[in-house]
C-alpha cells in the first residue's frame, strides 16, 4: 500500500540573492528602475493620447507596447521588491499561478505588437501611398485588440497544465518568480507534456518570421532609395523597432529553446531580469530619445505647463 504525500499549497522564492547585504541595495536600485518604468511607460501612453499629432498607427501601436512593458514589470517586480525586505519568501500555489498567468500574458502580447509594428513600418516604407488605406484606423485598432486577446488565451493553456502537475517533494523555487521551467523542475509529475507545449509555444508564438520578411522587404526598399535623406530616415524609423525586438527576442529565445547545461540556471536568471525588469525600462527611452516628433510633443508639453 502506498503511502499519501502531501501537496504543497504554498512555495518559497529564493530571490535573487541570499546575502544580507546586497538585500537593500538591490532593493533600492530595482525600486528605482520600477519607478522609472511605470513613469516612463504611462508617461508615453499619456503623452501619446493626449497630443492629436501623435494620433498615428505607429504611436497608437507604441502606446499598446508601453502598456505591455508596465503590466510586465508590475507582475514581477512588487513581489520580488517585498522578498528583498522580507525574511520569509513564501507565496501560495494560487498566487504562483497568477503572478505566472499575468506575466505570460504580458509577454504574448509584446510579441505579437512587436511583428505588428513591424509590419506598420513595412507598409509605410515599401508602400507609402497606399499607407493611410493599408493601415487604417480600424485596422489599427483591430491589431492591437487581437494582441492582447491572444496574450489573454495563450497563458491559460500554460496555466491550465500546471494544474496536472503535483508538488508533494521540494517547494523551493529556485527564482525570483514564479517561471514555469523552474517549477517543472521540482514537480512530482513528469513534466515532459508541459515542457514539450512551452517549447512549441516558444517557437511558434515568437512571429520572427513576419519581422524578418518586414524588415527584409524594407532593407530592400531603403537601398533602392537615391535619395540619402530619405535613406536616413528610413534607418532611423526602423532603428529604435529593430533594435528593441533584438533586446526582447534573444532572452526568450535563451530561455525556452537552447538545449539544457549546467549554467542554465544562472542564465535563466540573468535573461529573466533582462526581459521582465531591464527591458520595460529601455523600451520608452529607446523609441523617445531617437524620435524628433515624441521629443516635440514632451518639450511643446512642458512649454504649457511651465
Amino acid at each position: 500500500m502506498e503511502t499519501n504525500e502531501t501537496q504543497v499549497t504554498e512555495f518559497v522564492l529564493t530571490g535573487l540573492t541570499d546575502s544580507p547585504g546586497l538585500q537593500v541595495p538591490l532593493f533600492l536600485v530595482f525600486l528605482v528602475i520600477y519607478l522609472i518604468t511605470m513613469v516612463g511607460n504611462l508617461g508615453l501612453i499619456a503623452l501619446i493620447w493626449k497630443d492629436p499629432h501623435l494620433h498615428t498607427p505607429m504611436y497608437f501601436f507604441l502606446s499598446g507596447l508601453a502598456l505591455a512593458d508596465a503590466c510586465t514589470s508590475s507582475s514581477v517586480t512588487p513581489k520580488m521588491l517585498i522578498n528583498l525586505l522580507s525574511k520569509s519568501h513564501k507565496i501560495s500555489l494560487i498566487e504562483c499561478f497568477t503572478q505566472y498567468y499575468f506575466f505570460c500574458y504580458s509577454a504574448t502580447t509584446e510579441i505579437f505588437l512587436l511583428s505588428v509594428m513591424a509590419y506598420d513600418r513595412y507598409a509605410a516604407i515599401c508602400n507609402p501611398l497606399l499607407y493611410p488605406v493599408v493601415m487604417s484606423n480600424r485596422l489599427c485598432t483591430w491589431l492591437i485588440s487581437m494582441s492582447y486577446v491572444i496574450g489573454f488565451l495563450h497563458p491559460i493553456i500554460h496555466v491550465g497544465l500546471l494544474h496536472r502537475l503535483t508538488f508533494c517533494r521540494s517547494n523551493i523555487i529556485d527564482h525570483f518568480y514564479c517561471e514555469i521551467l523552474p517549477l517543472y523542475t521540482i514537480s512530482c509529475t513528469d513534466p515532459s507534456i508541459n515542457s514539450l507545449v512551452a517549447f512549441i509555444f516558444a517557437t511558434s508564438i515568437q512571429d520572427i518570421v513576419t519581422i524578418l520578411v518586414s524588415y527584409s522587404l524594407v532593407l530592400f526598399t531603403i537601398l533602392r532609395k537615391k535619395s540619402e535623406k530619405g535613406m536616413r530616415k528610413a534607418f532611423s524609423t526602423c532603428g529604435a523597432h529593430l533594435f528593441s525586438v533584438t533586446l526582447y527576442y534573444v532572452p526568450l529565445l535563451f530561455m525556452y529553446v537552447h538545449p539544457a547545461s549546467s549554467q542554465a540556471d544562472d542564465q535563466d536568471m540573468f535573461f529573466s531580469i533582462f526581459y521582465s525588469i531591464i527591458i520595460p525600462v529601455l523600451n520608452p527611452v529607446i523609441y523617445s530619445l531617437r524620435n524628433k516628433q515624441v521629443i516635440d510633443s514632451i518639450t511643446k508639453m512642458f512649454k504649457r505647463n511651465v
